[in-house]
């Protein structure tokens, strides 16, 4: 049961917060209280069920019981060494947005924590369920509660930025609703047995036509939350108009469970029209880094450049889901964690700065390092990991990524490397227009304080270490990785073209080995 737990906690902790919500502190310390439950119990999990147990490819923990059987509903959960780093992510980012919002949110404090609560509950349970029914009630669980984040809680266009996330969110995802419908009704007439359960549906027989229908259900919704280019103009006015806790969890985790549907539903169900979509699929990945990271190097609103390149981070993983080998798969799950940390770590800064000069225009910044020689060492350091500097997470994700996606197609590798030079570009443009240069206004700008600086430490340290000692992530995904490879019958998506073998060639080969 300790998957339910998992799920448990934060939804739990999110009604108290708000049962409690007339005295703050007690609201933010039962959140608090909440998510270190979630994070201890998910880093136990992890230490216990370690590498050699997660190379054979199993499912560590499974959890599943009849609902409703007549519908094909149950209560279906599982965690294996992908949804396992994922539900770390969360729960440690959980923990991080309660603390950084600590002295930002003072107004309805307990009705704010409960809906954070609620989009980490749904969160985890996007990683866990594996009844497609159940998926889809956790997607929108985690949606409804960051429309009231942002709403409620968001700066001067916030109700203009809820609404257009919600649209695009909730359109793509009636999509995938009728997606899911479709399987679970096609799999019945072909097998007799109505089911939504993830592990009965795999392998279901499909036309080449429906597979690919259905799958573009699938795929559309996962995109639009990923965002892929052309789906991603919700998402700077989300991130822009979000307050602080609101642009982490939506930058760090709701962005990730777009991901995590490509690699767990869209390729393993629809394996045949996987390959038919993979070059465009790999093309619009390549387009959004290029474009992602050209667009934030255009912006003057520091919190809407940091957006744009969420864009471009996550291009990457795109790209390597459909390059479909165990590098660009290993890259890409160390690209999403990575991408957590250092862009909400940005995300954390540009909140700290806008609370205090209240403006994200670049353009009224500058010379800021002299006042806050902390947060400027911190932005340093997230900018360079950022742009990819060796030695550093998102390096390993990225490296690992085109050094899969190479492999499948040179010259959408080539393509994309160039938006690590646009990266460098745009990071470095942070730093000299905010921190250095002349001084543009005459703010006075608290340094961190000793709580920021403590949160800032952690996310560095978390960067080091997977930047320099990533074994223990890669590791944890990859019988996971190798196991779903082995389930669609590809070790690629793309297979480079055969190498025509000389004539008589095997029979001399034959003939070797015989002797």
């Amino acid at each position: 049961m300790i998957l339910l737990v998992l799920i448990a906690l934060p939804i739990l902790g999110g009604a108290g917060a708000w049962i409690f919500g007339r005295n703050q502190l007690a609201a933010r310390v039962i959140a608090l209280v909440s998510l270190l439950a979630d994070l201890v119990i998910s880093i136990c999990l992890w230490m216990q069920y370690g590498t050699g147990t997660l190379e054979n490819g199993n499912w560590i923990i499974t959890l599943d019981y009849p609902w409703m059987p007549d519908l094909g509903i149950g209560l279906a959960f599982a965690l294996d060494g992908i949804s396992m780093l994922l539900v770390v992510l969360t729960a440690f980012l959980g923990v991080i947005s309660v603390l950084i919002s600590w002295n930002e949110i003072h107004e309805r404090v307990g009705f704010f924590h409960f809906n954070l609560l609620w989009i980490l509950g749904g969160v985890t349970g996007v990683f866990l369920a594996m009844d497609l029914f159940l998926f889809y009630f956790f997607w929108e669980v985690m949606i409804i509660p960051m429309y009231f984040v942002i709403a409620i809680w968001g700066y001067e266009n916030r109700v203009y930025a809820a609404n257009k996330f919600f649209i695009f969110t909730q359109a793509s995802g009636l999509l995938m609703l009728l997606a899911i419908l479709g399987l679970f009704f096609v799999h019945g007439s072909a097998t007799g047995n109505y089911t939504f359960r993830y592990f009965d549906l795999l392998g279901t027989p499909l036309s080449q036509e429906t597979a690919r229908w259905l799958m573009l259900g699938f795929f559309i919704a996962f995109t639009v939350k990923l965002p892929a280019f052309p789906f991603h103009p919700w998402l700077p006015d989300a991130h822009t108009q979000a307050p602080t806790a609101g642009s982490v969890i939506l930058a760090g985790l709701m962005l990730k469970t777009g991901a995590y549907g490509l690699i767990r539903f869209v390729v393993p169900l629809f394996p045949g029209a996987a390959l038919e979509f993979a070059p465009v699929a790999m093309t619009m990945g390549v387009i959004g880094i290029v474009y992602g990271a050209l667009l934030a190097f255009g912006q003057t609103d520091l919190k809407r450049l940091v957006a744009y390149t969420s864009v471009s981070h996550l291009g990457f993983v795109l790209l390597g889901v459909f390059a479909w080998n165990e590098l660009a798969l290993q890259g890409s799950m160390v690209e999403m964690i990575c991408h957590g940390l250092s862009t909400g770590a940005l995300f954390i800064i540009v909140g700290i700065l806008q609370h205090s000069i209240h403006t994200r225009d670049m353009e009224k910044m500058g010379g800021l390092w002299e006042q806050v020689p902390r947060m400027g060492a911190a932005a340093m350091f997230f900018a360079m990991a950022s742009l990819g500097l060796p030695g550093l997470g998102n390096f390993v994700g990225e490296f690992l990524v085109l050094l899969g996606a190479f492999q499948v197609h040179v010259t959408l590798t080539a393509i994309a490397t160039a938006g690590l030079v646009a990266a460098t570009i745009y990071s470095l443009w942070i730093m000299q227009r905010v921190f250095h240069g002349e001084r543009r206004g005459q703010w006075n700008v608290p340094d961190l304080t000793a709580l920021q600086t403590a949160v800032m430490a952690v996310l560095i340290a978390a960067l080091i270490w997977i930047g320099l000692f990533p074994s223990p992530v890669l590791d944890t995904a990859r019988g996971a990785i190798l196991e779903m490879q082995r389930s669609t019958g590809n070790a690629r998506i793309l297979e480079p073209p055969p190498q025509q073998q000389e004539p008589g060639r095997e029979a001399i080969a034959d003939g070797e080995e015989m002797k």
